[in-house]
């Protein structure tokens, strides 16, 4: 006989992160300015409520894997061909840092500590992917300031790197402010789970 006692239990808190992270990543498939992400985001607050840190890093990745992909379907071969660059393995490493990154935010997160996290991250992935930018150019690029040097290829991505920084500002606060509303109303999300 069925009783609730003996009905599988369903852990509602793994699936409730899973579902923030990818609906999050799948947003990047939304009319937006460009560098607008989530990535970061995401990526700080996997590392931040996932309890198992394996998935707390391939949870962000997987998300934005599959949300590349449907870029990639979207708009065509370019974008495809873009997601084996070096430049998408710096934005991939990013990711995966800023998730390690989220792992101080463990029991500990707050305002502030979610404020710097989402600083240090965007600032880590301006100065990473530009880097990676800039290393790629070639004589035959039509990017004339990463040609020039890489402090020139850093000055010309500043106009960029407000969106980057503003996208992981407003996901940071959604996710982590949303989480904190659910968990203050769901018992079953209080404790670190996943």
């Amino acid at each position: 006989m069925n009783s609730p006692e003996n009905a599988p239990r369903i852990a509602l808190g793994p699936l409730v992160l899973v579902a923030l992270v990818v609906v999050a990543a799948l947003t990047r498939l939304l009319p937006q300015p460009p560098n607008f992400s989530p990535a970061i985001a995401i990526a700080l607050f996997a590392g931040a409520y996932f309890a198992n840190r394996r998935w707390a890093l391939l949870v962000p990745l997987a998300a934005m894997f599959v949300s590349d992909l449907a870029l990639a379907a979207a708009h065509g071969g370019a974008y495809l061909q873009h997601l084996g660059s070096p430049v998408a393995l710096s934005v991939y490493a990013c990711i995966a840092l800023s998730a390690v990154m989220g792992f101080g935010l463990r029991g500990r997160v707050t305002g502030a500590r979610v404020l710097g996290g989402s600083l240090a991250g965007s600032v880590l992935f301006f100065v990473v992917t530009n880097f990676m930018v800039w290393l790629g150019t070639t004589p035959a690029s039509a990017n004339l300031a990463c040609k020039a040097g890489l402090a020139p290829c850093y000055a010309a991505a500043i106009p960029f790197f407000h969106w980057t920084l503003l996208g992981t500002l407003f996901w940071s606060a959604l996710l982590f402010g949303g989480f904190a509303l659910l968990r203050r109303n769901l018992p079953a999300l209080r404790a670190q789970t996943a």
